[in-house]
């Protein structure tokens, strides 16, 4: 399901997506659809893709502070102004993890291609993230840890929580669930010793 279209980036990882809305398609996405932690797609030419997960949103308004006197009523603004638009609109923050290749390899870490302005973003199922986080050997990999820690800054253990939990009712082995909840553990004590440095 096609959920944003890439408008900027931080980063060569650290991209900016708007959600798409009405004015864009007939049935845009739900807030789940591009919540905290959503795993997404970004197709490449080659039938190739680059894999994300969503980190951050914001919202965009326009009339924010703007406490003029309005001339006519919201709905009305439509007949006496066709042009008036709604510029209201969400933008999500991805953060990209891996490359999926055409022969269906996965390669996770800081992918080597560039994103441009416009790429369309798709949110990706949990078959598909499963198989992302799957190795040769079908054991659990989440290569890009450290990626995530160093660029996601204040939601870096959210998301990686989050991702956990996300692995872990996918139908992992009993061996990949004892490593998720080692690292789990491992973040609850990072984020309780951040919070005393406070």
């Amino acid at each position: 399901m096609k959920i944003a279209k890439i408008v900027k980036s931080n980063s060569h990882i650290d991209y900016i997506g708007r959600v798409i809305d009405e004015l864009d398609v007939a049935d845009p996405p739900s807030s789940e659809d591009f919540g905290f932690a959503n795993f997404v797609s970004l197709p490449l030419e080659n039938d190739s893709e680059i894999i994300g997960v969503i980190y951050n949103s914001m919202l965009i308004n326009p009339e924010y502070a703007n406490f003029g006197p309005r001339l006519s009523p919201k709905p009305e603004l439509g007949n006496f102004s066709p042009d008036y638009l709604n510029e209201q609109g969400f933008l999500i923050g991805i953060l990209l993890l891996g490359t999926k290749l055409q022969s269906g390899k996965i390669s996770q870490g800081v992918p080597h291609r560039v994103v441009p302005a416009g790429q369309e973003v798709f949110k990706i199922d949990r078959e598909a993230v499963k198989k992302f986080h799957t190795d040769e050997n079908n054991s659990l990999q989440i290569h890009y840890y450290s990626q995530v820690i160093a660029h996601a800054g204040l939601f870096a253990v959210p998301l990686l929580e989050a991702i956990i939990d996300e692995l872990t009712s996918s139908g992992c082995s009993e061996d990949d669930k004892k490593r998720l909840d080692v690292l789990k553990q491992t973040l609850a004590w990072q984020r309780t010793i951040g919070m005393m440095r406070l």
